[in-house]
């Protein structure tokens, strides 16, 4: 468990609603000058520097019984915690990530003014409490008599609600995640964008299934491809693109014509054909070599394997781009297709990256429209292997079952 998930579990432990700031810090005490704090993407967003919250596990601070880590929340009233490691214990098979044992007494409230004001609304709630009639008084001095003094009500310690919660959390860390999937979550400086991001990483979590039959189906784009360059490979032409009659083949072979328009003979011209050969090279499985375009060995070796085939060509998805930007929004989109996400894609792609830090070249934030074309390698790519269902706008798109398969395998591959 990450500290960034170690919040998470505290604010559901004692009631919270995570409506502050907090900080972890590992140090003597709370006070040490020299502790060292673990920074939230608000704390980068505000310029500060040092090791991310969601880069530190518990276990590297809490490692021997005694060790402590201090968890401080709502900088105003004050909330300070020391996590104690009181034992080290086997995990049981399918236990939860984190489990409530005991308590005692009920959790401040949010904004109640700290432990003042948290015993002063216990009594105040309390009628059995020998200082409920003079709490109510100084509440009515201080605050007014209309004050909503239930919405002030300390929370009441039950467990069976709180281990509920906590088995609730998401269970995907970005530490098990491919490096490019958990450096794209730290990336994101926005808290509630982030924990959007791992809810959709968590969604996209169950083991990915393909049968045969499907592999086969979803690959035959670039099968038909890897057999027409064939043992003997293409001659290019001079500006190194295939030739017309390659063009037009492939458009009708594949039922391209619908995607683009113009003549489809010329590969410069017809971006659906271009984008599928610079596919099959970026992954490995074509070459180009003194003005031939060639099988590799490896593309050899899979044009009669579909199921190998469709194993590499998610092992390299979503495809790299020089530009950053698109990258991410392409990776963005392929956790979207794994969740099962419906509609609003390419809103969640920009919020996302706008949430990194991506805006427009005049500075203003990427809209949904600008995400969808930052991700149309990506999107075109899945649309090829049928991953996503065909329609006239991007927001007709929906993930198929087996494109929702082969993103969970994508995500859980890519290097």
């Amino acid at each position: 468990m990450h500290l960034d998930e170690l919040h998470d579990v505290l604010q559901v432990a004692f009631g919270w609603t995570d409506s502050h700031l907090h900080q972890f810090s590992a140090g003597a005490n709370q006070g040490d000058p020299d502790a060292e704090h673990y920074l939230t993407p608000c704390d980068v967003e505000e310029g500060d520097e040092g090791t991310l919250e969601s880069e530190v596990r518990l276990d590297e601070l809490l490692v021997d019984v005694g060790d402590r880590l201090f968890y401080a929340y709502d900088f105003g009233d004050g909330w300070q915690h020391t996590v104690r490691l009181e034992a080290v214990l086997p995990r049981e098979e399918g236990a939860s990530r984190a489990v409530c044992t005991a308590g005692r007494r009920p959790g401040p409230p949010e904004d109640c003014g700290g432990v003042y004001g948290y015993e002063l609304f216990s009594a105040a709630n309390d009628p059995a409490n020998p200082n409920h009639a003079e709490a109510r008084a100084e509440i009515a001095r201080v605050h007014g008599s209309d004050l909503d003094l239930e919405a002030l009500a300390p929370t009441p310690f039950a467990l069976d609600e709180i281990n509920d919660l906590l088995a609730g959390l998401p269970a995907q860390s970005t530490g098990s995640l491919p490096e490019p999937v958990a450096e794209l979550v730290h990336a994101v400086r926005d808290t509630q964008v982030q924990k959007r991001l791992r809810s959709l990483l968590d969604d996209a979590a169950p083991d990915p299934v393909v049968d045969p039959d499907t592999a086969t189906r979803m690959v035959r784009p670039y099968r038909w491809l890897l057999d027409r360059v064939g043992d003997d490979g293409i001659t290019l032409t001079g500006a190194g693109y295939l030739p017309p009659a390659h063009v037009e083949a492939t458009v009708a072979e594949l039922g391209m014509a619908d995607e683009w328009i113009g003549k489809h003979n010329r590969e410069a011209q017809t971006p659906p054909v271009l984008h599928l050969r610079e596919s099959a090279q970026q992954m490995g499985l074509l070459r180009k070599h003194r003005g031939k375009l060639l099988l590799t060995a490896r593309g050899r070796r899979l044009r009669t394997d579909p199921v190998a085939l469709w194993w590499h060509i998610a092992e390299r998805a979503p495809l790299a781009s020089r530009d950053e930007c698109e990258t991410q929004a392409g990776l963005i989109l392929l956790i979207a297709v794994a969740a099962g996400v419906t509609d609003g894609v390419d809103d969640v792609i920009a919020r996302t990256l706008n949430a990194i830090g991506w805006t427009r070249d005049d500075g203003v934030p990427l809209t949904g429209y600008d995400a969808g074309l930052a991700a149309w390698d990506t999107r075109s790519f899945l649309r090829r292997l049928d991953a996503l269902t065909s329609g006239r706008r991007r927001a007709d798109e929906r993930p198929t079952p087996h494109g929702v398969a082969f993103a969970r395998a994508a995500l859980r591959t890519w290097p």
